[in-house]
């Protein structure tokens, strides 16, 4: 609840506190109060079953009150809301009716049995509709978890990084060049894209092989993980990763580096290289990130063993990233080799982000 301000005859922070107090009271809620002179009250109220509250009047004319409860219930809530609106009602009267902004916020459920909440790359808290833990494990390389959400299907989180949901055709569409490539016939490299989608996608495409170099999972891991349940992730990689061999494809459980290190030797090419390892890193200092130093080595590595004519596709980061996007920008400048770059924004539902 914010006032207009310090407007003659608006109620100081004293006065705010006592017209509140009554309210809390009303609960049986024990008060304690901590003032600091020109810096406003700190007041907390709490019952007798653990439920508390903070009300924090400023000096400035914001006040804020936050409630925690461990009921989830409905009856629970029913009480927070009617707390709440009398709170609003006393603030109306105590401001006749002169208050800038009211705003409530949904209550973020805390220790439940499924998380909700997942940070998006720029650091905004987003709460997805989360009603089942599909798969929760740890592998030798990171936990994997595939949370389904009523709007998005299975979302694959990788150590805590949205990483891919049956939502999100557009984003392997995306990198794989927004169906103006033709792959017919084409040599394809896969850098991750441990998902499977990407290689599902282009496998319909008629290339002439596709080579997948994934080092997140091992045999065991794929059978532990079990992408051929169709309860996981089967809109997203069919049933390409049922083997690890097809007609025009191959996985190669191995670390990508040391495979891009022996096809440069071997003069082995490619028509398209996609790296779908990882994102571009939030932080804005390559010397002291060494994902920076890993991006380079790939992009370095990635272009010695494309055809002259070949194409190089990866993904970005969230739009908001502007220095981090610009940044790598530059690093495609210090490549060993002039390279010519283009760049497409889509919106990955998921993500609930552009993403470039």
């Amino acid at each position: 609840v914010t006032n207009s301000g310090h407007n003659t005859g608006t109620p100081d922070c004293n006065a705010v506190l006592k017209a509140l107090q009554p309210i809390f009271q009303e609960q049986g809620m024990t008060e304690t109060v901590h003032n600091w002179e020109d810096h406003g009250y700190l007041a907390t109220y709490i019952k007798k079953n653990g439920s508390f509250a903070n009300l924090r009047i400023h000096p400035h004319g914001l006040v804020l009150v936050d409630l925690q409860s461990y009921n989830d219930h409905m009856k629970g809530r029913e009480e927070v809301d009617q707390l709440l609106n009398k709170v609003e009602e006393r603030m109306k009267e105590l401001f006749h009716g002169n208050i800038k902004r009211v705003k409530r916020l949904p209550a973020i459920l805390r220790g439940g049995v499924i998380d909700r909440y997942w940070p998006t790359a720029d650091g905004r808290l987003v709460e997805y509709d989360i009603d089942e833990v599909v798969y929760d494990e740890d592998s030798p390389f990171q936990n994997i978890k595939i949370l389904h959400s009523k709007q998005f299907g299975n979302i694959l989180i990788l150590s805590g990084d949205v990483n891919l949901a049956e939502s999100d055709l557009a984003y392997t569409q995306a990198i794989m060049g927004s169906g103006k490539e033709d792959y017919t016939g084409k040599e394809v490299l896969i850098l991750g894209g441990g998902d499977g989608g990407i290689l599902y996608e282009i496998v319909k495409l008629k290339p002439k092989m596709v080579t997948m170099v994934e080092i997140s999972f091992d045999k065991q891991l794929i059978i532990h993980f079990n992408f051929l349940h169709p309860k996981y992730m089967r809109k997203t990689c069919g049933d390409v990763l049922d083997n690890l061999k097809g007609e025009c494809y191959q996985v190669l459980i191995e670390d990508c580096i040391p495979v891009l290190k022996r096809y440069a030797k071997e003069g082995r090419m490619f028509d398209y290289v996609i790296n779908d390892l990882t994102a571009v890193p939030i932080s804005t200092s390559p010397e002291e990130d060494s994902t920076w130093e890993f991006l380079r080595l790939i992009l370095d590595l990635s272009m010695k063993v494309l055809k002259q004519d070949g194409k190089y596709f990866t993904q970005g980061n969230c739009i908001n990233l502007t220095d981090a996007l610009t940044l790598y920008e530059e690093q495609l400048s210090r490549l060993y080799c002039p390279v010519e770059f283009s760049k497409e924004t889509v919106c990955v539902p998921s993500y609930m982000e552009l993403y470039p």
